[in-house]
């Protein structure tokens, strides 16, 4: 039998090694994940107690069935203020009972709608949302929670009546401030900070919230009217089941949460797979995220997905497996039964802090530069997103964000383009007519034309009415339409084909095509199309083409002479 290679400087094995720092790793996302998911929970306008569940079975049950090998599941900023915005409108009075039951209920649809997918195989749907997109509804999302937030840390209430009539509300009421409610949010921003600049992923927000406990505790400051986080029920979660009767009213939010904690968890688990890790499912995780989700739903958590910031903690502490995030989840229930009392000293403040320091990072301005700098109408796009959220709210600005990507994709797939090809002089190099090589050479009497991407009912009219503005300005006698970057042609699109073909052979030119793929030599065939042009017009390429031209024109040279 084959012995392990000892490791220098010691004797422990590769898998003991491997285990002590997924202990390692599991206990240093431990302190980051927990204070965080309490914070996240508040955003959702539930206890803290929550946030707690959610950081303990969701995250237990992705890592028995996930296919990353580091991604940290429980709430984000994006699903809490997702959550918190359903909730508020299923609970208006903000009834704490109420909200754990909705709470409930909207996490198990999430659940099911998750599972539903993984069955129907949808894992793809993640992809309608392009990255500009997500990148301007990250940033309306972020600028939500943070201006959601900062009331908590000056110790005023205001009620909430969307992001522009907030902050105008919020300038009016400055003057309520109260200094020491200011002062904790103030030193909970200076470790948080500090801490992250000398040390990044370090287990800042444990500290922040630890010293904000021992703050609470020796200075009293509940009774000097700092509001506090208040009892927090001891012991493990209990079963909780949803109730039915919302159902109706929850299903819509619950949809676009779904999406999001898709994307977010793909997302996470793409960015931090190793080298050596398998490739991601997709389906699969929609199987881990959604019994995550329903699983949770049953032990009082709310929506939950992967987190980018909690997944970096893992990784950069050496976490190289699940067996990591098994390790938080046993610190989250070990802190349920040992520390609820002393987190009830909590101050609101500290969590608003931590909030906004682990949330302003969803706004990225040098992201909306970059994608400026490339693509102007991407920019655009990730505006509208980003407004959409701050004019419409979060649900409602999903729908706009899917909205924006689909109008995004259809004014690019319904107007490709078409490229005149020509030849570099003194070589057997095809390539699309540019002012970057004025010397190629074009060929007197034949026009090759190539169109880009499937051909279909939204696109056709646009490439017909190309290739008839290029035929009228070359005054070709042979037109030959280079298919070898068209997949498939649809059948309207094909019909617009057919009768363009006859039309050009009216007018004397003559119509060839070249370098079908399968999927269009086929239909082309079947619609009798291919009859009519004969081999002599179906060509192998736009090489064979122009070799057929040439040797057409020698011969009527010659006949001519």
């Amino acid at each position: 039998m084959k012995k392990t290679a000892p490791i220098p400087g010691g004797e422990i094995s590769p898998p003991a090694m491997n285990l002590r720092f997924d202990v390692i790793a599991g206990l240093t996302a431990a302190a980051v994940v927990l204070p965080k998911a309490m914070a996240y929970a508040t955003v959702a306008g539930l206890p803290v107690a929550v946030g707690l569940y959610t950081a303990f079975v969701p995250m237990a049950i992705y890592a028995l069935l996930g296919s990353s090998r580091v991604l940290s599941v429980s709430t984000t900023t994006t699903l809490a203020i997702l959550a918190g915005t359903q909730l508020g409108l299923a609970v208006p009075d903000g009834d704490s009972s109420q909200l754990i039951t909705a709470a409930v209920t909207l996490t198990a649809l999430v659940g099911v709608i998750l599972l539903l997918a993984a069955v129907l195989r949808l894992g793809f749907v993640a992809n309608f949302i392009s990255t500009p997109v997500l990148t301007g509804f990250k940033a309306g999302i972020g600028m939500v929670i943070v201006l959601d937030q900062v009331p908590k840390l000056l110790g005023i209430h205001l009620a909430k009546q969307g992001f522009f009539r907030d902050a105008f509300s919020l300038v009016q009421h400055m003057p309520e401030t109260s200094s020491i409610t200011l002062a904790v949010a103030g030193a909970t921003f200076f470790v948080l900070i500090g801490m992250e600049l000398l040390r990044p992923h370090s287990p800042a927000p444990l500290v922040a919230v630890g010293g904000a406990i021992a703050a609470s505790w020796y200075f009293g400051l509940h009774d000097q009217g700092v509001a506090t986080v208040g009892l927090i029920p001891q012991g493990l979660p209990s079963l909780t089941l949803p109730d039915l009767a919302l159902v109706e009213q929850l299903l819509p939010g619950a949809f676009g949460i779904a999406l999001m904690s898709f994307t977010e968890s793909i997302a996470a688990g793409r960015a931090f797979a190793g080298r050596a890790d398998p490739s991601i499912n997709a389906n699969r995780e929609l199987i881990a995220t959604g019994a995550a989700n329903l699983g949770g739903a049953l032990f009082g958590a709310m929506p939950a997905g992967g987190g980018t910031s909690q997944t970096a903690v893992v990784r950069a502490a050496g976490g190289s497996s699940q067996k990591a995030s098994l390790i938080t989840a046993g610190a989250a229930a070990a802190t349920m039964l040992l520390l609820a009392p002393l987190l009830g000293l909590l101050p609101y403040a500290t969590l608003a802090a931590v909030v906004i320091v682990y949330s302003v990072g969803l706004i990225q301005p040098a992201e909306f530069r970059a994608i400026l700098k490339i693509r102007r109408m991407e920019f655009l796009w990730a505006m509208v997103a980003c407004l959409g959220v701050l004019v419409f709210g979060t649900l409602k600005g999903i729908v706009v964000a899917i909205v924006v990507s689909l109008i995004g994709l259809s004014s690019q797939t319904a107007n490709p383009p078409v490229y005149v090809i020509a030849r570099k002089r003194g070589a057997d190099v095809l390539r699309p007519l540019s002012i970057a090589n004025p010397d190629d050479e074009t060929f007197e009497g034949l026009l090759i034309l190539r169109p880009e991407g499937r051909i279909y009912f939204v696109n056709a009219q646009n490439i017909a009415g190309k290739i008839s503005a290029l035929v009228e300005k070359y005054q070709p006698r042979v037109v030959v339409l280079d298919m070898s970057r068209v997949p498939d042609i649809e059948y309207s699109a094909l019909q617009m084909l057919i009768e363009g073909e006859k039309r050009t052979t009216e007018r004397g030119v003559t119509l060839w095509l070249a370098a079908l793929n399968p999927a269009v030599i086929k239909v082309v065939r079947q619609s009798g199309l291919a009859d009519r042009l004969g081999k002599e017009r179906l060509l192998f390429n736009a090489r064979a083409a122009i070799a057929r031209f040439e040797t057409l024109q020698a011969v009527t040279d010659s006949s001519a002479r």
